[in-house]
């Protein structure tokens, strides 16, 4: 057993991170009573952590390489560790918001070397069982992730939901110091600052200017100008990855249709699937007055039917068409999404299900396929990036998504004046259907670009499939 116990250290650690993507969603509305939050503040309580991750994944990934993927991985569990500290004694919501960006930084950095630690530790068998452990732990964390926060919130407080990491991240710690080997370093390894800085502030810039234009109106000076900085960080990034000599993101990529549609599907997926998460929590706990425990379990079918359908049908998928795990199988996502319009004023937490099964499917169709199929479409050197910018991709469109669809239900449920019932419905189906739109636009986009047939595999086909997973 004692050769497993790398394994541990990194599952650990990967479920710590991932979990703490969903486990806020069902705190929200104790969240927003105790520190006196409003909208905008728990859209950033759940963006801030994803847009760190998606800014910062790629290049503290070059970062691990130059460093040691070991070091790096420390750094980020203790990081981790003092942020979800700082998010449990956060006694303002400003206050709560920077430690989950902190989390965020920290995340990214585990996100990024986990598995470059498990193919250094692991060969043969033993690295195909250790990839296929990663993976079940990656796809399990989002349905633990609502449980328990359900669980923590209700029975403890919302607070016990960063301090659990506690004890989690000092065992993964230890274990990583000690069960892990000294990492090989490749100082001539570039990181690319500029392109960091530049891709970050986009990803910030548009964000905020999305979630400041739907709360002071689309004339608002602020949002207005974080909107246009957004626009020119994006066009600044494209021109210093186009002349860097060691590119965070090669812009190269973009021009194979394959590479580019799984990077639609990514993004697509997790605004059609999970961005409007925080809305139908505040929803059933807010309205329904549900506790958060039974919150917490009404968002469970979701990701219970994704888990059971990748589990199920994974094999007969892995030979499909590209275009029908990820194309069709977003559709499905935004189909699935769109049934969840039918709630009304009399609708109980049940009128969830079909629509979040119909998306559980969809995802346990979609999600197996992206990196490995990103991976397989490009230069094997050009894999471990490959890889990063899908992942990068699926927290941005979450980020995004949570804004777009928060500035959609304000102004839908007439946010200005005082929330009733029939309000808080109409901008939950107005969120709904522009994330179904989302979901089927984009699954028949990437459907259309997609190649007919499956891209050949490359050798380290176990290790693809792990990080799709």
């Amino acid at each position: 057993m004692k050769k497993w116990l790398p394994l541990f250290a990194a599952c650990l650690g990967t479920l710590m991170l991932l979990i703490d993507v969903t486990i806020v969603n069902v705190a929200l509305p104790d969240i927003a009573a105790d520190l006196h939050a409003g909208l905008s503040s728990l859209q950033w309580v759940v963006d801030g952590y994803a847009l760190a991750l998606a800014a910062l994944l790629l290049v503290l990934g070059s970062l691990a390489d130059r460093v040691g993927a070991k070091r790096a991985y420390l750094v980020g569990l203790v990081l981790f560790a003092l942020a979800s500290l700082g998010c449990g004694v956060a006694d303002t919501s400003s206050n709560l918001i920077a430690a989950r960006i902190l989390q965020g930084i920290g995340g990214a950095a585990m996100f990024a070397t986990t598995l470059s630690l498990l193919h250094s530790t692991y060969t043969g068998r033993d690295r195909g069982i250790a990839f296929g452990v990663w993976g079940a732990v990656s796809g399990a964390a989002a349905g633990v992730g609502v449980v328990l926060g359900g669980v923590l919130t209700e029975a403890l407080s919302w607070r016990w939901i960063f301090f659990v990491n506690l004890p989690i991240a000092v065992l993964a710690i230890a274990l990583t110091a000690s069960v892990f080997p000294a990492s090989v370093r490749r100082a001539d390894r570039a990181v690319d600052v500029p392109g960091m800085l530049a891709f970050a502030t986009a990803a910030t810039a548009l964000t905020y200017g999305v979630i400041r234009g739907g709360e002071h109106g689309w004339s608002d000076g602020r949002a207005v100008s974080t909107l246009v900085l957004g626009a020119v960080a994006i066009a600044v990034f494209a021109v210093v990855e186009s002349r860097s000599a060691a590119p965070m993101f090669p812009l190269a990529l973009l021009r194979n249709r394959d590479f580019g549609a799984t990077l639609l599907g990514a993004s697509g997926q997790t605004f059609a699937a999970f961005a409007s998460t925080p809305l139908v929590s505040l929803w059933l706990q807010q309205q329904l007055r549900m506790t958060p425990l039974h919150a917490g379990l009404a968002l469970l079918p979701m990701a219970a039917t994704a888990f059971l359908v990748a589990g199920v049908f994974g094999r007969l998928m892995h030979d499909a068409a590209p275009k029908w795990t990820i194309g069709a199988g977003l559709v499905v996502v935004g189909i699935g999404t769109g049934l969840l319009t039918v709630i009304d004023t009399g609708s109980s937490w049940a009128a969830l299900v079909p629509g979040f099964v119909v998306i559980g499917a969809g995802i346990g169709i979609n999600a197996p396929a992206l990196v490995s199929v990103g991976m397989a479409a490009v230069p094997p050197q050009q894999g471990g990036t490959a890889a990063g910018a899908v992942n990068t991709a699926r927290q941005l469109g979450l980020a995004l998504g949570v804004a777009v669809l928060g500035t959609v239900f304000r102004g839908a449920a007439h946010a200005d004046q005082p929330m009733t019932l029939p309000h808080f419905v109409s901008g939950l189906n107005a969120a709904f259907t522009v994330a179904a739109t989302v979901g089927i636009v984009f699954g028949v986009i990437a459907f259309a670009l997609l190649h007919r047939q499956r891209p050949a595999m490359k050798s380290d086909n176990l290790e693809q499939e792990a990080i799709a997973a």
